[in-house]
């Protein structure tokens, strides 16, 4: 019996997204099947670059194949991401960009800008196109923690206009009112023009093809947030807070403010940053200051995903104060952390893209 393109989509309806937990043709992530004998090749659209199931796909979907449709079946296998959340056709300069990602906070000081820059950093360096837009107009840093301070973005151009170029560190693309403003000048701007500064950073930047856009927001729930989520089309938030009632307290107006009605801003997740310290020497210890597990608590309450647990680790700040960020050491506790809050991350991405792609 000669193999038919539906005996392979067949086969691979016994293959389910392990997060959604439907199989892969219903869910319509099965493209360009063709078959030539005993030669099958098709592709995975997965629903970001970053999908940390792509190897258990892969191979599940090769066992398909095999178990299936024929045990002797020469199998490739393509596997991409394809997918967007954009309905409408966009022809501004965020027209290329898959995924925009708002790192938020109820209050300063929890470590919202240190988690957006490995978050960046952490899906860049799984292979994602990756950009970062300091939106915290009023106390920018990104330029500090990606150890670019001392440069500009240069000139660039979109359908006959001039615009920027942004500033590219360790392969992510970075733009910052922080390039614009002296060490010791201070940013004055009153609400429209703070407004107007955050839509410049957005709109007349060329940013090139995609797939996150983290966007480091300011503390609180003020003009800058409600504007970005009025101008800018944002797959989902991720809000950052410490375990400290008096922080949780403000993370859940955090939560709020992306939860009104007027706003709906899918929530990805949340984040405990200074989960606890565990001093150097004694690398078996945890000690919670700022009191133990009271996000994760949140998260359980709100039904929200808990993204990652951070510790509070001298390391990771003098990485953020060199230029360096934490992410890029690789083989340390809190590096692993990191790539692990990416690939979570990711993958919420990945669940609210594929639900609506089944929706539509």
């Amino acid at each position: 019996m000669s193999i038919t393109v539906q005996h392979v989509l067949d086969a691979l309806k016994y293959v389910d997204d392990p997060d959604l937990k439907k199989d892969l043709v219903t869910l319509n992530m099965i493209k360009d099947v063709e078959v030539n004998g005993k030669n099958i090749s098709f592709t995975v659209v997965l629903t970001t670059p970053a999908c940390p199931m792509k190897d258990m796909i892969h191979n599940a979907c090769m066992n398909a194949i095999l178990h299936y449709v024929d045990k002797e079946a020469n199998v490739k296998i393509n596997m991409t991401a394809n997918v967007t959340t954009k309905k409408e056709k966009d022809e501004t300069t965020l027209r290329d960009v898959k995924n925009i990602i708002a790192v938020a906070s109820g209050k300063g000081g929890v470590g919202k800008s240190t988690i957006a820059a490995n978050l960046a950093l952490g899906l860049a360096r799984q292979g994602a196109k990756v950009g970062i837009v300091d939106a915290d107009i009023y106390g920018p840093s990104q330029h500090i923690m990606f150890g670019v301070e001392h440069d500009a973005p240069g000139p660039g151009e979109f359908n006959g206009q001039k615009k920027m170029a942004p500033v590219i560190s360790y392969g992510v693309k970075i733009n910052s009112i922080g390039f614009l403003a002296g060490p010791n000048q201070a940013i004055a701007l009153r609400g429209p023009m703070a407004t107007k500064a955050l839509s410049q950073l957005f709109y007349d930047t060329v940013w090139g093809e995609l797939d996150y856009l983290i966007v480091d927001l300011p503390p609180g729930t003020g003009d800058i947030q409600i504007s970005l989520c009025s101008q800018v089309p944002l797959t989902g938030a991720v809000i950052v807070c410490t375990p400290q009632p008096v922080a949780i307290s403000d993370a859940r107006k955090g939560l709020a403010l992306f939860q009104l009605p007027q706003v709906n801003v899918p929530i990805l997740g949340l984040v405990e940053n200074m989960a606890w310290f565990t001093p150097e020497e004694l690398p078996d210890n945890k000690y919670y200051i700022f009191g133990k597990e009271g996000v994760k608590d949140l998260s359980e309450e709100m039904r929200l995903p808990l993204l990652g647990q951070l510790p509070l680790v001298q390391s990771v700040r003098e990485a953020s104060d060199i230029g360096r960020p934490a992410v890029l050491q690789e083989t340390t506790p809190q590096a692993i952390a990191f790539m692990e809050l990416a690939q979570n991350v990711a993958q919420q991405v990945a669940i609210k893209n594929a639900e609506t792609v089944v929706l539509n």
